[in-house]
């Protein structure tokens, strides 16, 4: 038997305080495997020990939410006796280490979360942040994500519908990758994790236990060292075509009465799906590890209850039902196993080889993990801007920003996903919002990622707000209503006072956000630790709380698009000419300065705004709908005409200022139509503010071809990425 030293307890991720937390739980000192089942329960990725407390400031009820965090994926009402089930994860150390495996694992386990409740996934979305893109690794990296998430999404069978890539040095050492997925399930099939009724089955489905993925909450819950790539090993490895079988196996047993509870095996595997289950139910659970389908020879308790094989699911049973659940899943070529049975006890108890190897009480690995208050220090209010060059060229100010890393086309990407794969994909990637219809009605979803880093690391409380609202706005752009937000918050190592105080800005901002547009969020996931002391890598991310937002519409046809604009159509801006070019694109791109406050959110001209847009859009009065963020009003313009296939003429009375045309201020919209009376009374009567931009034709935008235009936008991936066989390489 392995003796527990202090060594073997730090391998763990264990504190010396958290060590004596478990000898005081347990009454002795643990065995190797009940350690083991400590250090990944305790972990950041599995606790929040450092983030409870701060998480609990989140709105999350609201008059569609069915049930908000706290299951595998938040559960909203669309009408119809129908839901939609969404939740968003990070990957981010596995994708580092091993982009392809880590990134593809990544989609895997968001859609578990989605169809162990009962939904058939109907669209994924994901958040990536890149280092820079001249960094030696970052092609590499860039190219392993990007297939990885195609090639999983892919053969699965769900589209990848958007998303967004961005680019920045602070994530040269710690890449993000962030997974979104959603689902449609019958309000009255909807599955949850609480196992109840003692004796009643325990059963293990899917694919075989192996040695991938040990430690990978552990890993994933640390900054990275020099041994970054010596972490391979615990990076899982996904196989889509069992997935796939799985979705079809588990949405089949659920059209009978067999299920009790269910949960997916992700971060920790076999020890956190038990433990939860368990736990939320109030129950016991006994396990006889020699009964887990195993691939590898010799394993041993503590590497089958570690391990993060992936496309594996743990269920509770009606006791009788076992050999009609069993024929469902060998008829889908998948493994199924009896292994255990929920108990009275309140305890975990493993047993192996007719030996009891873990028996450890319930809560104190659950509702009773360690929780921290940590320390933190406010982000000093940003530094006045100061003296900013006016333009000297904004014509070349434009063609240089459309082509930038952060606003140039992502077409190089999400050509590599299946997007129209289900065949109810409305609106493709490349728009304010995805749009998916439900399947057999008039109803779409419509479905966005947002955040700007920049903004958070300024002033996180606004970054937060800003976060939320540019999901909503977004949302609305196409015309849907936005319903809930899921979210990845995505920080540095919380230990450090001034990353906390990035923290509980973030979700300060965000909570004030949520509650001002009726936005609640409903699920997440909390990413901490993510910097890096490896060569060539940088320190902290930038604070980055991804926030994937869900709207609805009644009817998909309604939905506004980028492009659209007619030959002769009005344009017009929602808001007021810009005023902000504190930490905008353009003062970066083109002076090399990220300085200065990012644009304040006005929440009510946010909402007051958007529900007027929205309503022209439901009424049918717009041509083509685009809401303001990076890059400006110049961008906008230029994006709209790039995909409309037509250039724009401005109004002389458009201020030719560089905050006018490039300035990120908030709540803003540009809207094409080919009436204006019936737009402009609207706008007048909801006392929104509303000018008038130009009209829509010509071949050129502010005196840039459109050819031009498109070259320098369409270019950057191409020229960056080469041959995707030598990137991947």
């Amino acid at each position: 038997m392995t003796s527990i030293t202090p060594d073997i307890v730090a391998e763990h991720g264990l504190s010396p305080e958290e060590y004596e937390r478990v000898l005081h739980a347990l009454g002795r000192e643990p065995n190797l495997v009940e350690l083991g089942i400590f250090s990944v329960m305790w972990s950041e990725h599995c606790s929040y020990k450092s983030s409870r407390i701060h998480l609990k400031k989140l709105p999350t009820e609201g008059p569609h939410v069915i049930c908000g965090p706290g299951e595998n994926a938040g559960v909203i009402d669309i009408g119809d006796g129908q839901a939609a089930i969404f939740k968003m994860e990070s990957h981010n150390h596995p994708s580092y280490i091993e982009p392809y495996q880590g990134a593809a694992t990544g989609v895997g386990g968001i859609l578990r979360d989605v169809f162990t409740m009962g939904a058939r996934p109907v669209a994924n979305m994901n958040a990536l942040r890149f280092g820079r893109p001249d960094h030696p690794k970052m092609r590499h990296l860039i190219a392993g994500v990007v297939h990885g998430i195609g090639g999983y999404g892919n053969c699965v069978g769900v589209p990848t519908v958007g998303g967004e890539v961005n680019f920045h040095p602070a994530y040269d050492g710690n890449i993000l990758v962030n997974a979104m997925t959603v689902g449609i399930a019958d309000q009255d099939r909807i599955f949850y994790s609480a196992a109840s009724g003692v004796g009643n089955p325990i059963v293990y489905v899917g694919s075989k236990t192996g040695r991938d993925g040990i430690h990978g909450a552990t890993m994933a819950s640390a900054d990275f060292g020099e041994d970054a790539d010596a972490k391979r090993p615990t990076v899982q490895v996904g196989d889509p075509f069992t997935e796939k079988l799985l979705i079809e196996a588990c949405l089949e047993l659920m059209a009978s009465d067999a299920i009790v509870a269910i949960q997916d095996m992700g971060a920790a595997g076999l020890t956190s799906s038990s433990v939860e289950m368990a736990s939320k139910g109030g129950v016991g659970i006994e396990l006889i590890m020699d009964d887990v389908p195993q691939r590898e020879t010799g394993m041993t308790p503590y590497e089958m209850m570690l391990s993060e094989s992936q496309e594996r699911m743990l269920m509770v049973l009606k006791p009788g039902r076992e050999d009609f659940a069993e024929a469902i899943f060998r008829k889908w070529a998948l493994d199924f196993a009896v292994i255990g049975h929920v108990t009275d006890t309140g305890r975990m108890v493993l047993k192996w080889r007719g030996d009891t190897v873990a028996d450890i009480p319930l809560a104190p690995l659950a509702d009773e993990a360690p929780l921290y208050d940590r320390p933190h220090v406010p982000t000093p209010p940003p530094a006045p801007l100061g003296d900013v060059p006016e333009s000297a060229d904004a014509s070349a100010d434009l063609l240089r920003l459309i082509g930038c890393p952060d606003l140039a086309s992502r077409r190089w990407v999400w050509e590599q996903y299946d997007h129209m794969v289900g065949a109810d994909t409305v609106q493709a990637p490349g728009g304010d919002a995805a749009v998916v219809r439900v399947h057999g009605t008039d109803k779409a979803l419509a479905i966005t990622t947002d955040c700007t880093p920049r903004y958070c690391f300024a002033d996180p409380k606004a970054g937060g707000a800003q976060a939320i609202a540019e999901a909503w706005r977004n949302l609305t752009a196409v015309g849907a209503t936005p319903l809930a937000v899921t979210n990845c918050l995505n920080f540095a190592n919380p230990q450090r006072p001034e990353i906390m105080g990035q923290i509980v800005g973030c979700l300060e901002g965000m909570a004030e956000a949520c509650r001002a547009l009726d936005f609640p969020i409903v699920s997440g996931n909390v990413s901490l630790y993510n910097e890096s002391k490896a060569t060539g890598g940088g320190s902290a991310i930038l604070p980055t709380p991804a926030i994937g937002g869900v709207g609805l519409m009644a009817d998909w046809r309604r939905a506004a698009r980028v492009g659209g604009m007619g030959a002769g159509d009005d344009l017009w801006l929602v808001g007021d000419w810009g005023r902000h070019l504190g930490q905008s694109l353009w003062l970066r791109e083109l002076h090399g300065r990220e300085e200065g406050p990012p644009p304040p959110v006005d929440l009510a001209a946010e909402r007051a705004n958007g529900d007027a847009v929205r309503a022209l859009i439901v009424a049918g009065r717009l041509t083509a709908v685009h809401d303001l963020a990076d890059g400006g009003l110049l961008v906008a313009l230029a994006e709209m005409a790039l995909a409309s296939g037509l250039g724009v003429t401005l109004d002389r009375d458009v201020p030719l200022t560089a905050a006018a045309l490039f300035g990120e201020d908030q709540g803003r919209y540009v809207l094409a139509t080919a009436n204006s009376d019936p737009v402009v009374r609207a706008l007048a009567a909801a006392s929104v503010p509303h000018l008038f931009l130009g009209s829509a034709g010509g071949d050129a935008v502010a005196g840039v071809p459109l050819a031009e235009l498109r070259r320098a936008h369409e270019g950057f991936f191409p020229a960056l990425m080469g041959s995707a066989a030598d990137a991947l390489a």
